[in-house]
Order: C-alpha cells, then structure tokens, then sequence
C-alpha cells in the first residue's frame, strides 16, 4: 500500500507537536525546581543547613577540580612562552656581545695600525732622508731565504736597490720592482751581503745573511778588537745606501764568530720605510 502525500504531512505535523510538547514540559520541569531550590535555600533547619553546605562544598571543590586542569595547561602555556622569551633575550645578548667583541677587536686593531702609522709619520718628519711607507703584503720564510712584498713599485718611484727601514733601522733593499709592488730582500737572507761600520772601533766589514740564524760579519781586519754590543750600522761604501744607519748589535760566539743581533724583529713588521732621497739613481 502506497504512503499519499498527506499521509506524510500529517507524520511531521505530529511529529513536531511531540517535541512542542516535550519542550513545554521541560520548562515546567525547570521552573518547579526553580522554586523548590529557592524554597528549600529559605528553609532555616539545621539538617537542611548542613546538607545545603555539603552540597556547595561538593559543588565548590567540583568546580575546582574541573578548572584544574586548565590553570594547569595554562599555566605550563605562560611557562614555556617565559623559557623561550628568556632563551630569545639570551639569544640575543649571545649575539650582541658578539658583536661588540668583533667590533672591540676591530677598534683595538684601527688602534694599533694607527699607532704604527703615526710612529711612521713621526720618523718621516724626524728623518732628513725622502721616505716613503708601505704596507707588508707577503711575507715569505723558509730556513735560508727571507724577503716580503710591499704594495708600492713604480708607481710610488720606487726603484732597485733602494734601502727599505724599519723605524730607523735597516732590515733589506729593494730587489724586484713592479708598478703596484716590490719585493725586499731582507738583511737575513742567505743572498743579503752588507757593506757595514762597527762603532766605536770603526772596523769595516761585510755582513752576511744566514736564513734563520742571525747575520755574521766577515772580512774583518786581522786581530781586530771587537766587544759584545758594539754597534753595526751601514758603512755607505759605494753609495749603496746612505750612512750610518743602524742595523744591529755584536754578539761574539766562541770569540771567532761575530754575529750580529738585529735592532728589528724581521717577522715581525707591518710597515716599512722606503728611502727615496738618498738612493744613486746611478747604481
């Protein structure tokens, strides 16, 4: 038998008034006990009093309990946003003091080159001679051959055979020239020979360079009287390089060997002094 519209019709009108009907006595439910909660809060009785405490204990201590999770989680929540907050500011601080540590080095190092520069200014004024400053690019060492490159050649006028000074003191020549560059042979290489004066005694000698050994002095006079700490400066013989610039001190070993310790430290410079002035374009 086949279900007519109406038929279905009638079946949902029906439907909803049961639920209509449901709803209605839902509320008259609630309002009843509405009354009798407010009826039974007014009651003054002692039994009534001690059950309505019990009850808002239970209720109060419920509550409580089921909040408790949620302050729990919330406040794990404000705990792990206040480590990594702290860990971000550490982060940082880590990154600042780094930079002010690279930026410390940086000021402390301008310093040192500034001093270097100004002490090298300060000896050009003082010195008589045309020089010129140079920065040491390449430094290269082995046991027997000592030179490094500084960046000024032609360019700057700077010629063959030119004497190359370390403040005052004489550390090597000129050797090969290029426009931008030069390369120094220092008075330590085993190529170096050095026409030098011994003060006080005024002997004349050459002195040799030894690698990584330290300088000797050859063709001295025959029984010539030599004493530990007499000076050793350039003798300006054939007008290689001017006179009278100091290079070391004497250090007598086994009374035959005269050694010579240099007045610089060769592995250590930054800075060199070109003497333009005084060079004999000639040579």
């Amino acid at each position: 038998m086949e279900t007519s519209r109406d038929d279905v019709g009638i079946a949902i009108r029906s439907a909803f008034l049961k639920r209509e009907n449901k709803q209605r006595f839902s509320i008259f439910v609630l309002i009843i006990v509405s009354v009798l909660l407010v009826f039974f809060e007014n009651i003054k009785a002692k039994p009534v009093d001690n059950f309505r405490s019990f009850v808002k204990d239970v209720i109060y201590q419920g509550s409580s309990m089921v909040s408790y999770p949620s302050k729990f989680f919330n406040n794990v929540k404000k705990e792990i946003k206040k480590h990594n907050n702290v860990y971000q500011s550490n982060e940082n601080l880590k990154k600042e003091n780094k930079e002010l540590k690279q930026s410390s080095s940086k000021i402390s190092f301008l310093e040192l080159e500034n001093a270097q520069l100004r002490k090298l200014l300060d000896e050009q004024v003082e010195s008589t001679s045309n020089l010129f400053s140079a920065r040491v690019l390449l430094d290269k060492q082995s046991p027997y051959l000592n030179s490094f490159v500084i960046n000024s050649g032609s360019n700057k006028k700077i010629k063959n055979g030119m004497a190359v000074l370390d403040g005052n003191n004489f550390v090597g020549r000129i050797v090969d020239v290029n426009y931008f560059t030069a390369r120094v042979l220092l008075i330590s290489d085993l190529n170096s020979k050095i026409p030098v004066v011994l003060e006080p005694g005024g002997q004349h000698a050459i002195l040799y360079g030894r690698g990584k050994s330290k300088p000797t002095l050859e063709y001295l006079p025959e029984n010539v009287k030599i004493s530990d700490g007499d000076k050793v400066y350039t003798s300006g013989k054939e007008g290689i390089f001017s006179p009278g610039i100091p290079i070391g001190a004497v250090k007598i070993k086994d009374k035959t060997i005269f050694t010579v310790s240099l007045f610089s430290e060769l592995d250590q410079i930054t800075f060199v002094n070109i003497n333009l002035g005084d060079f004999n374009q000639s040579k």
